[in-house]
């Protein structure tokens, strides 16, 4: 299907530029994309009624909840005199930057591992900010429909399917009009949350991909060219035929790119939408209760879409700037009130209200 969705007041422009590379060195090479703006955004403050400027706040991180975040920043500060700045770097740079101090708060869709947290200055609080979808783009003129399974897609990346009208391809399309097309594989160049939840997914369906590749938020791809950020993939698929690629669903709405329907757990192939991420969710919900850093990949339920996670937010438990820190929690607060009303507008899953619930205990131990 071609995504689409029906907008609100959007304050993110997606870009298309992005560096890209090869899976190998020989191939490096730059993409230049078609569209605007960098990645970055910076929430102006009103002071308008708000009698001057309360803060100001410096973020770097995840491309995958850009677009949330860039209207949170901006809504929120004009609001509430608060400034915060936001570098979409992705989340091995976000997480980079949060242990170098230069920023407030980090931003990842890969929650630390239990080493990383030893290796930070300080210990660090995840706060899950909106669920979303990992969706499977792809540029096949004339194909408007396509479905995929997990094994078929990792197969795909592992470069053992190479063609669009492979038969694993065609078992799962019939009818389907494919052509001989070279598929052209598109994956991150930067260290990414994205990838994280991709790669893990793939581990979960094929255990070749598990042995050969394993997941991560960066890893040795065995075929494919890579983007910086989901807006260079974005721009890779959206420029190559026959491309295919992993981006945030987001992406892929604003874009137009055609996206696959998945087969799930349960056997269902299934389209990125809020509903399928919510359901999602909501079949991951047990494991959240139990760790807020469990996976959401592959999880059980006739309408969920397999491919999903959690974006957080990464903050110190201990604030060196009290001034900054009250700041932080005040934003963070509102983010899971007003905040999860404009998520569904921009394809997010608002977060269930188990998980609010935890992220405020979390919040209030920020000091």
């Amino acid at each position: 299907m071609t995504a689409g969705w029906k907008w609100g007041a959007v304050g993110a422009v997606l870009a298309l530029s992005g560096c890209v590379s090869s899976g190998t060195a020989e191939q490096n090479q730059t993409l230049s994309g078609t569209a605007t703006d960098q990645n970055s955004t910076t929430a102006q403050t009103n002071t308008t009624g708000t009698g001057g400027a309360k803060g100001q706040l410096t973020g770097a991180g995840a491309t995958f909840p850009y677009p949330i975040y860039s209207k949170w920043f901006d809504t929120y500060g004009s609001k509430n005199g608060v400034q915060i700045n936001y570098q979409s770097i992705g989340s091995g740079g976000g997480i980079q930057q949060l242990k170098a101090g230069t920023v407030d708060f980090g931003a990842s869709d890969a929650p630390l591992k239990a080493d990383d947290e030893k290796a930070m200055p300080g210990p660090v609080v995840h706060i899950p900010t909106v669920g979303g979808s990992v969706a499977i783009a792809y540029n096949l003129p004339g194909v408007q429909s396509l479905k995929l399974d997990g094994p078929t897609l990792a197969n795909i990346y592992l470069g053992k399917v190479k063609k669009w009208d492979d038969p694993s391809i065609a078992a799962l399309n019939a009818g389907a009009k494919l052509p001989s097309t070279t598929i052209a594989v598109a994956h991150r160049a930067d260290g990414s949350g994205t990838t994280n939840i991709f790669t893990t997914y793939l581990k979960t369906v094929s255990p070749e991909w598990g042995t050969k590749v394993g997941s991560g938020k960066a890893v040795s791809w065995p075929t494919g060219v890579g983007g910086k950020g989901n807006e260079g993939v974005t721009g890779v698929v959206k420029q190559q035929p026959g491309g295919i690629g992993y981006v945030e669903l987001n992406y892929a709405i604003q874009n137009k790119l055609s996206v696959a329907s998945l087969k799930n757990k349960d056997g269902q192939f299934v389209e990125p939408t809020v509903d399928s991420t919510t359901a999602a969710i909501a079949g991951g919900l047990p494991a959240l209760q139990k760790d807020i850093k469990a996976p959401l990949v592959n999880e059980a339920g006739a309408k969920a879409y397999p491919i999903v996670g959690l974006t957080y937010i990464l903050v110190y438990k201990q604030q060196k700037d009290p001034a900054k820190g009250k700041a932080l929690t005040g934003f963070l607060k509102w983010a899971m009130a007003d905040g999860q009303s404009m998520a569904k507008d921009l394809a997010y899953a608002p977060l269930p209200a188990e998980v609010i619930k935890m992220n405020a205990t979390a919040i209030d131990a920020i000091k």
